[in-house]
């Protein structure tokens, strides 16, 4: 499993000095952010911006095999198919990138609205952005969320199945999980081969605090990382810990090196 950071873990610096950065605490690879998406697309059209900055990462030795889409879009919401209009050039940004998982929010229906209706849409929406990404060849992947927007693997999986696309996958939130008080090792087994992203983040149980592993979270690690083991999960992990990322540049780095150290514990490459 290869494993690395969300890119706005240095959320003040241009895209190109974050990379140096990361590569300066000794991390290869990277979760490109909805923040670093937006601030790429606004140098001018998707594919030619993202070759011209993978040509960038190749040089640097630097790659990015996540990221994720438009983070406030709601792909429940009755004028989903705008939406979508609009992700075709985020996903022409990350085909040009070499990005290979596009992790997305499942969208939420309005107050009081039927769960079938809502359902009805999402299907609609992804199908519709499904068939632009198997043209790409990017695997679109639906986030677990917590709260009003609440969707475990069991929704996901429906979802996944009614949609009927080979695009079609779930990113497992390890931190919206924990909140939810759902089993990580149920979860991922569930999920099976189509669970296709990770964000790596703990919490304390009651919100996204987007803390590292092995602090003063609750999520219990050994069962996320025996479910990987039993799936063979060979996809991305992203350590998506804003969190962790306030404090001086030099501190920032250090807390780097440290996180690196635990990647390798948890059996990651990074």
């Amino acid at each position: 499993m290869k494993a690395g950071i969300w890119t706005n873990y240095y959320f003040d610096r241009p895209f190109e000095e974050k990379v140096k950065l990361y590569l300066q605490a000794g991390l290869r690879y990277g979760e490109l952010s909805d923040e670093d998406g937006f601030s790429l697309l606004e140098r001018g059209r998707g594919t030619g911006v993202g070759k011209e900055v993978k040509r960038f990462l190749d040089d640097s030795g630097f790659a990015l095999p996540q990221g994720h889409l438009w983070l406030s879009v709601n792909m429940a919401a009755p004028d989903y198919r705008a939406s979508v209009e609009k992700l075709r050039e985020w996903i022409d940004l990350f085909a040009a990138l070499g990005i290979q998982a596009a992790v997305i929010h499942p969208g939420s229906g309005r107050a009081g609205e039927e769960k079938e209706a809502v359902m009805e849409r999402r299907v609609n929406a992804f199908s519709s952005l499904c068939r632009f990404a198997e043209g790409a060849g990017i695997r679109i992947c639906v986030e677990n969320m917590t709260g009003t927007s609440y969707t475990g693997v069991e929704e996901l999986i429906a979802l996944a199945e009614a949609v009927g696309s080979r695009a079609m996958g779930i990113c497992l939130d390890t931190g919206h999980l924990n909140i939810s008080k759902g089993d990580p090792y149920a979860f991922i087994a569930k999920a099976g081969n189509l669970l296709q992203a990770m964000h790596i983040a703990d919490n304390e149980g009651e919100k996204d605090q987007h803390m590292m592993p092995y602090g003063r979270g609750t999520v219990n690690w050994e069962a996320v990382l025996k479910g990987l083991g039993e799936i063979g999960y060979q996809g991305f992990c992203s350590f998506e810990i804003p969190g962790e990322s306030l404090g001086p540049l030099p501190v920032k780095q250090h807390k780097l090196v440290y996180i690196r150290e635990i990647m390798k514990y948890m059996g990651m490459d990074s």
